[in-house]
Order: C-alpha cells, then structure tokens, then sequence
C-alpha cells in the first residue's frame, strides 16, 4: 500500500451514511513538534474558532449533532478522519435527513477559512467528494472519483484542488499541504467551479434561521419545563420518536417519566407552549400516523382542530422523548450502545467465539467476560457519559420545582405557516430546471471543444469495440434458464466481454421474434406473418406451393388474409403510424406483392419496413435517452459486457 493510500480517508463502518466529516490543518503546527506544543497550540486555534462561529451558531437547532471540533495530536493516524499522524482539528455531524445541516457547515468552514487564510480545510461525507459532485458539470474531465483523493481544499475562502500536473498520481496529505502553501503553484479551482459552491452556500446564516419552523403545541408540564431549559434537546426527542422500534414503544405505553404525577387521583397538567425544530424535524412529526398511548390525555376532536392538532404534535413530542430518556438510561447502564457492539463485532472477527454456538454455556461465558473487560475499560466511560449527558440534564431540570403558573403569563408566537410542506412542487421544478440547464450548457462547451475530425476519430475508435457478437445468444440462455423460486439469473458467461455480429444478432432475435420480412415485402405480409397459426417458415417459392395444393381450406384462409390485410392497412395509412418507421430505400424494380391494395398504392407509404434498422435504432436511442444515467438499456449492456459508443446516432 503506498503512502497516498494510507492517507485516504476511511469511514468506520460504524458511523451512519448521512454523516459530515471534516479536518482543518494549519501551515504554522508542524508534524514534527512536540505533541504538547501541538495540542497547546491547536486548542488556542479552537478558541479562536469559538469567538467566529458563536454568532453563527446561536439557537440553531441540528438534526442530529452540532458542528463541532476538536484537537487531534498523537503519534498515530487518525480513527475518525484517516489523516496520518500530523497535528489537526476535525470533527464529524451526523445530518440525518436535514442536508441543510451539511451546507451550513460548508459555510461555516469557508467562512473560518476567510478568516484564516493559513488553514488547509478538507470536508467529505459517504457520497466523497461532494463539493466537486455539486460542481459537476464545471470541473476538468481529469477529476473523478478515482484521482480527487487528497487534492480538494478550502483555503482562504475558495475552493483548491491540487493539479494532476502537479502529482499524475494520488497525492499523499502531507504532499498536497505543501502544494497549498506553496505560493508558485496554482491551485485554486476555475472561476466556474467557484460561482457554483459560493451560489449554493449563499444565502448563510439567513438561510439556515429560515429553515426553521416554529409550532405551538400542548404538551406534560414536564416536557415543557426541559424545552423551557434546552430547547435544543427537542432533536434528541424528535429522533426517539422517528426511529421507534417494539422495544422503545413499550416506554411510550407507560409514559412513566414524563406523565407522573405525585398522587394517583392528581390530574396530568398539560401546558400550551411555543417549539422551534427544523423543516426537517416538523415534516417527521406531520407525516407519520401515530396512535396515542391510553395513558395519555388527548382531547376530543369536538374541541376543534387547531386544539386537536397542538395537542397530537404535543403527544408525539412527548413521547419522543419518554423513548429518547428511556432508552439511553437503559444503554447507560447496560452499556450495550454502539461501541459495544463494534467491540463485540471484533471479537467475533478476531475468532473469540470461534467454535462455540452462540447460546450455549461456553459462548455466554465468554460474552460476559468480554462484556466486564469492556465496562472497565475507558471507552465504556466515555460512552456512557455521552449517552447519559440528556438523560442527567433532564432529571437536573425536573428535580427543580416548576409550577404551571410558570407559563400562563408566556406569550406565544403563533405557529409559522406549513403550505411549504404541501407546495414543494414549484422548488423542485425549479431546481430541476436550473440543473437541466447547467447540463445543457456542459454538453455544448465540450461539443464545441471538439472539431469534427476528433468528433469522427472518437466515435469511429467507440464503433470498432462495439462489436455486437453472441448478444442474441446470450439474450436467449438468460430467456431459456430455468431458474429457481428466488427469480432469474444473469448467466454467468454475461460477465466476460462479449463481441456481437450484427447479421447474427438479428438472425437470433428472429428465431425469438419470429422471421423478419425478405425484401419487398411490406408491413402488411409482417400482419399476415404475425396473425399466422403456424410457427413454421413458409415462403412464396415454387418448392413450397405444392404443400396443400388444392386444398379449399388454404384458399379461403389466404383469401381472408389478404382482405384482413389489406384492411388493416388502409386502416393504418391515415395514422401516423407509418412515419414512426425507418424504411429501406426503394428498389427501381421492386414489386409490391401479396396483397390487392399494394396495387393500388405504389407511393413511399408501402417502402418497406427496415426491421433491422428499427431494432437497432430503437435499443440504441433507449440507452441515448438515459442521458448518462442509469437505465435498462445500460444496465443489459452492462451485464452482457458491452460499452456503447457515446455518440450512437453518429454510427
């Protein structure tokens, strides 16, 4: 493994798929100081970074996790971002479902980076590179996936990526950095490159109050007295209640944190209060149906649907977070969260369990003693008090005293209007339209880029690979194999590259279709053809005409075929139907025979049909419609082991 690979970032498989992750590198911390000296001089960046973002950052409610950073300066590589062993800051946000979130912490890093134009910024998620995939259609067609590793930066308030002509190869980290500092290369992406990003963050820190959406709703005293004191954790609850599961569904039945009163006979005080969530938050809450615990007091819809609907989002809220307190009280304890799991999930792998079925006496010996090692370890310290931080701060806030006086005398905004939940279809047409256009655009620069000689030399280069023998066949043996009850099978031999004769191809598809017309025949002897009882091939020649001679049954059938075909045709000649084929050119000595009403038109109408240029036309302008993506047409050109040219209708 070179040191470009060693440098690349890796996601632990443990962290969910809609996660941010980010590392900021400064010019003047070097790799070689001593790590106190690094620390120290890191965390003094932090402070800074506090000072700039706190303003930016205030009441923000997150989806998931806040943007937050923090020191890394140890003698190995990074676990959380994959950097080698030099000094940094990084940090990762899980954005759920709210990409919001993940754009305002773009922002946030380009606006740090303005602020300090020594720092060399990397931001990625699941997806890579996602910053070059919004500026698609405006990078060098070197970039890819393949060679973006270690080579896109924000610095200084633009976007960088470092030049293929610099390193033809993967860049390491600490080789790219140098590059960044060095003020004789250039490394600042285009001008288009940089309008896209900029036009997508614009709008920040505005942008991000207005994603916002308050509500008022009815909730338990006690629900309103913790939002009272962290409107924040109003997420935390949110997320208990999206993702419910049996187990967590049992603590909302009882309701036993949130709906207690201190004598049996008290009546549950429920309080009208104001909450402020994200878009992302109140569409999880609206869309989902939910039946209220018996337990818990919901009031009648005779009272009016504006009281029903404050009280059902209340009711929703606060059963969020009964799951959200219960369950991370019971992982606190039992210290069965997600990095137990990863630990358990290494042992199994290391062969800990090897040989042991799991349940028996042996493997649960074994399980409780993994699980004692690991509750004595640092890491379970850690976890659990991350996992029991909202469930401590809760029972701080609700060991106070709190009365309902304390929010009759509150004045309420009144709940934000919620047609941007039902009246989305203008923005996406919009956005639709706006990337349709940016397409557009990319398709005709690189068109132009091209002079018809290296257009023709390009295409010609395609057509030579896009050989088309055996397809048929193996169209065929995937249509002939009996497959089992879990469905159909690709053939395994539709892996290798295949190389497919066009006069073989059709000639195998006519053994599936049926046989294609000889020339000068016409699309009434296809009709004849394909309304005939027989599967046999049967063709107008002097060898044939004695099968059945003279039986009265062949001439009255032929007679009613003919008049059927000939009805049908004259039929179909007043439609558009005919100007949907491609036509062979017409022979000065064709003769249309067959059927009495060919007679009578001999125009362009009757040209015969092309059948093989029609199918070939037809599955070619099926894969040119997917413009790039993906399709049926690729994907079967895909598993037969084709690559069509790009431009087809040029072939």
């Amino acid at each position: 493994m070179s040191a470009a690979d060693e440098d690349l970032p890796r996601r632990n498989p443990k962290i969910p798929e809609d996660t941010v992750f980010y590392s900021i590198y400064h010019d003047e911390i070097s790799s070689s100081a001593p790590l106190p000296t690094a620390a120290a001089a890191l965390h003094s960046l932090l402070l800074r970074f506090q000072s700039l973002l706190t303003p930016l950052l205030s009441n923000y409610i997150w989806q998931h996790e806040p943007f937050l950073l923090s020191t890394a300066a140890s003698s190995s590589a990074c676990r959380l971002c994959g950097s080698p062993p030099m000094p940094h800051l990084h940090g990762k946000t899980r954005f759920g479902d709210n990409l919001e979130d993940e754009w305002f912490i773009v922002f946030l890093l380009f606006e740090i980076s303005r602020s300090f134009p020594s720092l060399s910024i990397r931001v990625w998620d699941s997806d890579g590179e996602f910053l070059l995939i919004e500026a698609a259609f405006s990078l060098p067609r070197w970039l890819n996936p393949d060679s973006s590793p270690n080579r896109v930066f924000i610095r200084a308030g633009d976007l960088h990526i470092v030049p293929k002509s610099i390193f033809l190869s993967t860049p390491s980290l600490a080789f790219s950095l140098e590059a960044l500092r060095n003020p004789d290369i250039d490394t600042k992406a285009s001008n288009s490159v940089q309008s896209v990003l900029k036009k997508r963050i614009s709008g920040y820190p505005e942008k991000a109050r207005t994603n916002m959406h308050r509500v008022v709703v009815i909730v338990p005293l006690q629900v309103a007295q913790v939002l009272k004191h962290e409107p924040c954790l109003i997420s935390l609850a949110v997320e208990g209640f999206y993702d419910r599961d049996v187990d967590s569904m049992k603590y909302a039945s009882r309701m036993e944190k949130f709906l207690r009163t201190e004598k049996a006979e008290q009546e549950i005080e429920m309080v009208r209060v104001s909450v402020e969530m994200s878009r992302a938050m109140f569409a999880q809450l609206v869309q989902q149906r939910f039946q209220a615990p018996k337990c818990y007091p919901m009031p009648g819809r005779e009272e009016g649907q504006v009281a029903y609907k404050e009280a059902e989002l209340g009711m929703k809220i606060a059963c969020g977070f009964e799951m959200m307190y219960q369950e991370r009280k019971r992982d606190g304890k039992e210290g069965k969260g997600s990095t137990w799991e990863a630990y358990r999930e290494s042992l199994e792998r290391s062969g800990y369990f090897d040989g042991m079925l799991p349940g028996s006496k042996e493997y649960q010996r074994n399980m409780d003693n993994a699980l004692e090692y690991y509750r004595s370890s640092a890491l379970f310290s850690r976890t659990r008090d991350i996992m029991t931080a909202p469930v401590k701060r809760i029972d701080e806030i609700l060991s106070s005293v709190c009365s309902i006086h304390d929010f009759n005398d509150m004045h309420l905004l009144p709940s934000d209007d919620d047609s941007w939940l039902y009246n989305g279809e203008d923005e996406l047409n919009s956005a639709l339209l706006e990337r349709q256009i940016e397409m557009e655009a990319y398709e005709l620069k690189h068109s132009k880029n091209n002079t018809p000689g290296q257009q023709v030399t390009g295409c010609s280069s395609q057509a030579n690979d896009f050989n088309l023998k055996d397809v048929a066949e193996s169209m065929q043996a995937f249509v002939r194999k009996v497959s089992s009850f879990e469905g159909a099978e690709v053939p395994h031999d539709w892996s290798k590259e295949v190389k497919l004769d066009a006069e073989l191809f059709l000639k195998e598809m006519e053994s599936v279709l049926g046989p294609a017309p000889q020339e000068g025949n016409s699309i009434d002897a296809d009709l004849e053809e394909l309304n005939s009882s027989s599967d046999m091939d049967f063709e107008d020649s002097e060898e044939d005409s004695d099968i059945g001679e003279g039986t009265p049954y062949d001439d009255t059938e032929d007679t009613f075929m003919q008049s059927y075909s000939d009805a049908l045709n004259q039929e179909l000649s007043s439609t558009i139907l005919k100007k949907s084929f491609i036509r062979a050119p017409r022979q000065p000595n064709m003769e249309d025979e067959g059927t009495s009403y060919s007679g009578k038109h001999t125009d362009e109408d009757l040209t015969p049909v092309d059948v093989d240029m029609n199918l070939v036309q037809s599955f070619l302008d099926s894969f040119a419609s997917q413009k790039g993506l993906p399709g049926p047409a690729s994907n079967l050109l895909g598993l037969m082991g084709l690559e069509v040219p790009a431009d087809e209708k040029k072939i």
